[in-house]
């Protein structure tokens, strides 16, 4: 008797719907480990089965399997149905086939193949998080919020989160093509882009002018923390003193590992909460607190932010505005504040979950919000104007028979003010505010009595 029938007439009981709903399913579910299972569910939650939507599943797959116009296997019905009640979840939600638990462990670790470029469900299509730096995607000019709407000649409307990624990887040296909508745009870009071998340096660093150092963290690995620390003392070191101020580059970075959030965090705190989460369950339930230690002896900080920046970033910048321990500039993050967990499974799959949210010390939640900027600095291009013949501007001392000054120069003063090199930040107009700002910072500390 098929199962869509009995439970049509009610002649089993509870445990016995559990029971042969999972040999239906090909689980192996055993009468014991049913009875387990529903008992801890029933700890979990006072309501019963819902037998009539169970009914309905059962009845949906017996027409597929017998109405459907091609033979489908149950593996592959039931693997859709996993996949599909994930994505019905939120967008960070997957069941994962051992090739892509792989992948993710991969990743974490700093070297994977593939286009390099952070992506997340919206509406049907593939959105751009953040382009990973130095990544043919990067190079290729996609920008955070771009929607993909074809990969080749493929629509992505209705294509699994996972499913897309995959076709986004594949053989480094192999090309594929992009279709873009972008905001402001008024037709589809395209962007032919050849896959490689993504392999991520988490941090650089440079000195900016003496004293001001810059550090740039990519994306949020396993070695993060190790790296930052690294690039510091490369910065000390070069500086030949401590720095007297440092920017934190974390634009366009799309998170990665909680620990290393906290670790990067860590290194400029010497005490108090960095982040919590909150879930459902007690493991959801996690605390950070900082050690007694600031890698850069409390010198002033400008940590750069975008849309771009995502998690474990969000995390970073959230933390140093709320110990007001660093200046949060540029534009509202992404808003990604939610924690997934990846729970093995059998065969080598792997579940990947939302299982909290992140808080910063004073409570705020990032999900949906993102972190706000202390200064809002919008991004632009920063050139150096071409005075043509003539126009340069005339001063007291270049007019005929001027008198010339007398008096002390006032100690510490300089005849030249140095303004930011456009060869130390580029055309980098967010960054050249970043610098502007810690110099007024250093300054004002130095006037104090």
């Amino acid at each position: 008797m098929k199962l869509a029938h009995l439970i049509k007439n009610g002649q089993f009981t509870r445990y016995a719907l559990i029971l042969l709903l999972g040999i239906f399913v090909g689980v192996g579910v055993t009468l014991e480990r049913a009875v387990r299972a529903e008992r801890t569910a029933a700890k979990q939650s006072d309501q019963p089965l819902p037998i009539d939507e169970l009914r309905t599943f059962t009845e949906v797959f017996s027409r597929i399997k017998a109405d459907y116009v091609e033979p489908v296997e149950d593996k592959k019905l039931l693997r859709d149905a996993i996949q599909g009640m994930l994505a019905g979840l939120d967008p960070h939600s997957s069941f994962l086939d051992p090739e892509g638990f792989k992948e993710i462990r991969v990743g974490t670790e700093g070297e994977f193949g593939g286009l390099g470029i952070e992506v997340t469900m919206e509406d049907g299509f593939v959105k751009v998080v953040s382009p990973i730096e130095d990544t043919p995607a990067a190079r290729a000019g996609l920008k955070t919020g771009d929607l993909i709407i074809r990969l080749d000649s493929k629509a992505v409307k209705g294509m699994a989160l996972n499913d897309a990624v995959k076709q986004m990887r594949g053989k480094p040296g192999s090309d594929i093509v992009l279709t873009v909508v972008r905001e402001g745009q008024p037709k589809p870009l395209s962007f032919t882009l050849t896959r490689a071998v993504i392999k991520i340096q988490s941090v650089k660093q440079r000195m900016l002018e003496n004293g001001f150092g810059y550090v740039r963290v990519t994306q949020f690995q396993a070695n993060t923390g190790d790296g930052l620390k690294d690039a510091l003392a490369k910065l000390k070191l070069q500086n030949k003193a401590n720095l007297t101020g440092l920017v934190l580059d974390l634009r366009n970075n799309p998170g990665g590992v909680l620990n290393a959030a906290v670790a990067v965090s860590d290194a400029f705190l010497s005490s108090g909460l960095i982040v919590y989460t909150e879930g459902r369950v007690a493991d959801a339930e996690l605390k950070f607190s900082a050690t007694p230690a600031d890698l850069i002896n409390g010198a002033p900080m400008v940590v750069l932010v975008n849309g771009g920046s995502a998690s474990a970033s969000e995390i970073v910048a959230g933390a140093l505005q709320d110990h007001k321990r660093a200046v949060i500039m540029g534009t509202k993050t992404f808003g990604k504040g939610s924690v997934q967990t990846i729970l093995p499974m059998s065969g080598g799959s792997a579940l990947k979950i939302t299982t909290a949210r992140y808080y910063t010390p004073n409570g705020r939640s990032i999900q949906a919000t993102g972190i706000l900027p202390d200064v809002v600095t919008e991004e632009a291009k920063v050139t150096k104007r071409d005075k043509a013949a003539g126009e340069e501007t005339l001063k007291e001392a270049d007019l005929p028979g001027h008198i010339e000054g007398k008096g002390k120069e006032k100690p510490g003063a300089k005849k030249d003010v140095p303004s930011v090199r456009l060869e130390t930040a580029g055309e980098d107009y967010q960054l050249q505010e970043a610098l502007n700002l810690l110099k007024g910072i250093s300054i004002f500390r130095s006037q104090k009595p």
